[in-house]
């Protein structure tokens, strides 16, 4: 299933931090969707907003901290300006230690997704590779985790971090079915947490069986946490291999 191609923008953190407005006019001019924001750097959410509608690119969510505790509001005001449908965040990884640990997280994840009810906002978790360890008691950190969890907390898979977990991450898409609203899409060697990420297409993951298996997505969300090329040539090819292979929608025709 097509889903429209979006950049989490922590993959070009540095070169933002030297000229947002530049780089986003960059990344529309590749033909990206939408984005999902992470910093302004220090522009305020109405000016990105405009920023954003001028350049013709959507704002399918923001990576932004649980609303939860007495930053909530604060956080809640700052997305609801700029205009994000969704935050998505994460537990820590020491969270996942046992079942009490995960509980305490939850009760902040759920605590915030109440709270962004309120703004007429959702929540998404985005996992790492902790969610996919196993409790002294055997269990799966995930689907503890997913047990507690406000049935209104959406999911963000990132399949690269299930891949270097061990998990084969079409299977992990496949089992969490419709909850899956976005999925990061990243590629690279997955061997080791240090490892650099490649353009999508170029390293280890079969993307078009990940893709394939959850044809729930809404958007497919392109990530490079961190690489040894020039960022805007990965984003450049990974953009033409997944919109000119036909997995997901742009607005650049690739011949």
């Amino acid at each position: 299933m097509r889903r429209p191609i979006a950049v989490q923008l922590w993959s070009v953190y540095a070169l933002a931090q030297q000229g947002f407005p530049g780089v986003l006019r960059q990344i529309s001019d590749l033909g990206y969707v939408a984005v999902e924001a992470y910093e302004l750097h220090g522009l305020k959410p109405t000016a990105v907003r405009r920023l954003l509608d001028e350049l013709g690119l959507e704002l399918c969510s923001s990576h932004a901290p649980f609303p939860a505790g007495p930053d909530a509001h604060r956080i809640l005001d700052e997305q609801s300006e700029l205009g994000a449908p969704v935050l998505a965040w994460s537990l820590e990884a020491e969270e996942f230690a046992t079942a009490d640990s995960i509980a305490r997280g939850v009760e902040r994840v759920n605590e915030g997704a109440a709270n962004a009810r309120e703004y007429g906002l959702w929540i998404a978790y985005h996992n790492h590779c902790a969610e996919f360890s196993r409790l002294p008691d055997g269990r799966r950190a995930y689907d503890v985790l997913l047990d507690q969890l406000d049935p209104d907390v959406l999911l963000e898979l990132d399949v690269y971090w299930a891949a270097l977990a061990g998990v084969d991450p079409a299977a992990a898409t496949r089992e969490l079915g419709d909850r899956v609203r976005f999925l990061h899409v990243k590629d690279g060697p997955a061997k080791t947490v240090e490892d650099a990420m490649v353009a999508v297409g170029q390293g280890s993951l079969d993307i078009p069986a990940i893709l394939a298996a959850n044809p729930w997505a809404a958007w497919h969300i392109v990530e490079l946490d961190r690489c040894d090329t020039d960022v805007m040539t990965a984003l450049r090819d990974s953009y033409d291999y997944l919109v000119g292979n036909g997995l997901s929608l742009g607005r650049r025709p690739v011949s």
